[in-house]
């Protein structure tokens, strides 16, 4: 038997072989009112892709954050509603500048938090480190978003 041991580094090693391609795309968020919940991405300023009805029981709307190349969806007929989702991550360059644009539009955004040893502290990280500081806030159907700021990526990553 064969142990890999973790990279002390933290970097992901690019693999030998690449995998066959594959981009990660849409995901579907567990809503109980697709009206209520289209009004509020369409308030967050995220683009509608489409709300169709394909069959008198069943309707999907898909939104795409500005800047996204993938994203969510929702419906009536085609999902059972479940337990909201957690940490969605949204990747932002300025987490300050974002959480201010949500307020600006009636969001109820989470005070800037980062990072640090011990667990979670109030403001930005002291250092403005890539991945460490963050603001969250939560659709009508407590599926929870997360922002991430992020002004430069690990090594090997887009």
């Amino acid at each position: 038997m064969s142990i890999t041991q973790p990279d002390p580094s933290g970097t992901t090693q690019e693999p030998d072989v690449a995998g066959y391609p594959m981009a990660f795309e849409v995901t579907t968020l567990p809503v109980a009112d697709v009206d209520r919940a289209k009004a509020f991405y369409q308030r967050l300023g995220w683009r509608l892709d489409i709300d169709f009805k394909p069959t008198p029981d069943t309707r999907g709307v898909q939104f795409t954050p500005p800047g996204s190349p993938a994203s969510i969806q929702f419906g009536e007929g085609t999902t059972s509603m479940t337990e909201p989702l957690q940490r969605l991550l949204l990747i932002v360059e300025d987490v300050e500048a974002a959480r201010a644009d949500l307020l600006g539009r009636g969001v109820d955004v989470s005070d800037v938090f980062h990072r640090e040893p011990e667990g979670v502290a109030p403001g930005l990280d002291p250092e403005r480190r890539s991945y460490n500081s963050f603001a969250s806030f939560a659709d009508p159907d407590g599926n929870q978003w997360l922002l991430q700021e992020i002004t430069e990526r690990l090594p090997g990553r887009v």
